[in-house]
Formats: structure tokens, C-alpha cells, sequence
């Protein structure tokens, strides 16, 4: 025999996933305009097309660092609005970069 608890938390949770099926029909998976990887390139040159975006440095030591690219330089990168780490900002020193991971597509509406 169904509760009244165990019905109200099944129709919840059938709300919930009518919720997200429906919202995504119908959505396509575009691209982001002026974002993208050059294998060609150098870590600081995909940086520099980077500026701007929101990023996430892994570094060498296994440490993630995850922000919006505000500047490159030689042998700096300047991470701004660092996630979880309200008003702190970070220099990563870019031969210390092993990844970059960004977000390149989105769902459209």
C-alpha cells in the first residue's frame, strides 16, 4: 500500500523528470561563436583566443583552476572571478599549464 508520503514524492520526482524532458525538446546544441581550440598553436596563443571566456587550467601539479581569462602575457595568465572564491583573482604561470577545458557548445532555445 502507497502513502500518502511515498505518492506525493513519486509525482514530485515524475514532475521533475516530465520537467527536464520537456524543456530539452525541441533544443538544438549550437556552438559558441569565437570559441575554439588551434592544435597548432601554443597553450598561450589558445589563451590569447580565450580572453574573455570562462576556462578551466589544469595544472601540472594535478591543481584546477577555473575563471575567466582577463589577460596573457609571456609567461602569465591572469584568471579573473575564480569559481567558489568570491572577489580573488589568480597569475598561473602558463609552462605550468598541462589542460585547458571550456565549454564550446550550448543548448539553444
Amino acid at each position: 500500500m502507497i502513502t500518502r508520503k511515498g505518492l506525493t514524492v513519486m509525482v514530485l520526482v515524475f514532475a521533475v523528470l516530465a520537467y527536464a524532458s520537456f524543456s530539452r525538446a525541441g533544443a538544438d546544441v549550437v556552438n559558441i561563436v569565437g570559441v575554439g581550440f588551434s592544435v597548432d598553436a601554443t597553450i598561450k596563443d589558445n589563451l590569447e583566443a580565450l580572453t574573455g571566456k570562462r576556462v578551466s587550467l589544469v595544472l601540472v601539479s594535478g591543481k584546477v583552476v577555473v575563471g575567466r581569462v582577463k589577460a596573457v602575457g609571456d609567461h602569465l595568465v591572469h584568471v579573473e572571478k575564480l569559481e567558489q572564491r568570491d572577489f580573488f583573482d589568480a597569475l598561473v604561470r602558463i609552462d605550468q599549464i598541462s589542460a585547458i577545458d571550456t565549454r564550446f557548445r550550448k543548448l539553444a532555445r
